[in-house]
């Protein structure tokens, strides 16, 4: 039974900790997708809420994975993974049913699952779950008080430290379809030969007051009897989705300019702000200078925005925003970036780009070889990933030596 419970334990805390970091670097794209929850059922009250309860169970998630996996507190750990999944299978059967969302969101956009698929998996970990709650008080202490609440400290700061990094800044790994080095224009193709949808239609007809379904290969089509009632038409097989299925820009008069942005003969610059009036206007003036260096050297500067004609005047008349606008639809403007402004640089349709209001350049930095510096910027970027990564790991044996020193015993 020993083998049985560490197996649990570990399968555990490698789904919380793998679901709770990869939604956690991506705090604002979990808060869309609770969003898409309160209006499926109704509960839009609870939006205000949607990034603090974010950075909650984002930070919930990874904390009892790190608890199960470095054996700290491994009772409040079992408790923590029997109530999550406790609540979130009964929820995913209801989702696989009814189907109010189509994505569950549970790996955020690293891993994309049906809600079946989903079920099925939760189905799983819940048995695992209840296995471990249930032998809980066969766990011993495997460090001594005041190394406990040391480690219990450091991994409350470990479990936080995704979703504050990803509310601040960008996040550390991109798994958005606009990410650095998208073509988006190439991103909206469909292959040839790519697989279709695949549609069920179901007709119904009346006759004598009764209601029967033909498909369409059994139409009572020579019977006059038979009266049209209904059609009803389900997909029962997903064909190939482009990784981005639209992408329109259109001028404040109504006019499209998709085409106009993303052939753009030089650099073009798009500050993606989809509310203006929950943006931060502190960036503006930066802004401005950015602006006016971009329509010197030649290169195109907009802000999209999804807010209406009387809100951009009203944000131009409080900030002094001196740049040109256009519109475009909120969802794909919260996809695009995850920054309320953020800043997106194309090279003929190709990101090239990607800036947090925090951490945008100054306007010197966009003059010369903008290509050349995002090279040397995303290697730089990319040294700095290896070394925390391999800092991460050294700190990581280091933990797991320290466990399997004290390991626990189960009886």
């Amino acid at each position: 039974m020993k083998h049985i419970v560490n197996a649990c334990r570990y399968l555990l805390a490698i789904l919380f900790i793998f679901s709770g970091f990869v939604k956690g670097v991506d705090p604002f794209g979990f808060a869309y997708k609770l969003d898409d929850y309160f209006r499926a059922f109704s509960v839009d009250f609870f939006m205000p809420l949607s990034l603090a309860l974010s950075f909650v169970l984002c930070a919930a998630e990874l904390f009892i994975g790190l608890l199960l996996l470095f054996g700290v507190k491994l009772r409040l750990a079992a408790w923590g993974a029997f109530l999550f999944m406790v609540f979130f299978t009964p929820l995913t059967f209801f989702l696989a049913i009814f189907n109010p969302v189509h994505d569950c969101g549970c790996f955020g956009d690293a891993v994309k699952l049906t809600n079946w698929e989903t079920f099925y998996k939760n189905i799983v970990f819940l048995a695992a779950a209840i296995v471990l709650l249930k032998w809980r008080l066969q766990f011993s202490r495997s460090f001594s008080k005041i190394v406990e609440i040391g480690l219990l400290a450091l991994l409350i700061v470990i479990a936080f430290l995704p979703p504050f990094i990803g509310y601040t800044r960008l996040p550390a790994y991109d798994f958005r379809p606009y990410k650095i080095g998208v073509n988006i224009p190439e991103a909206m193709k469909i292959p040839d030969g790519a697989p279709m949808d695949v549609y069920k239609t179901t007709l119904y007809y009346k006759k004598d007051g009764l209601v029967k379904e033909f498909n369409e290969n059994n139409i009572p089509w020579q019977d006059t009897t038979w009266k049209y009632v209904d059609t009803k038409s389900e997909r029962i097989k997903q064909g190939y989705t482009a990784p981005i299925e639209s992408f329109n820009l259109q001028s404040l008069e109504g006019n499209e300019v998709t085409d106009n942005v993303l052939s753009f003969p030089g650099y073009y610059f798009l500050v993606v702000s989809y509310r203006l009036d929950k943006s931060d206007t502190k960036i503006v003036t930066k802004l401005n200078e950015l602006y006016f260096t971009a329509k010197n050297l030649g290169y195109g500067f907009a802000c999209v925005t999804n807010s209406t004609k009387g809100d951009i005047d009203a944000f131009v008349a409080k900030t002094g925003a001196a740049y040109p606008f256009l519109n475009a639809d909120g969802t794909m403007l919260k996809t695009m970036i995850r920054a309320n402004p953020g800043l997106i640089l194309l090279n003929k349709g190709t990101v090239i780009g990607q800036w947090h209001y925090n951490l945008i350049p100054s306007a010197d930095y966009f003059s010369g070889d903008l290509n050349a510096k995002q090279i040397a910027a995303i290697s730089n970027e990319s040294n700095n990933r290896l070394t925390v990564l391999l800092v991460s790991l050294l700190a990581l044996l280091l933990l797991i030596t320290l466990n399997a020193r004290f390991k626990k015993k189960i009886s």
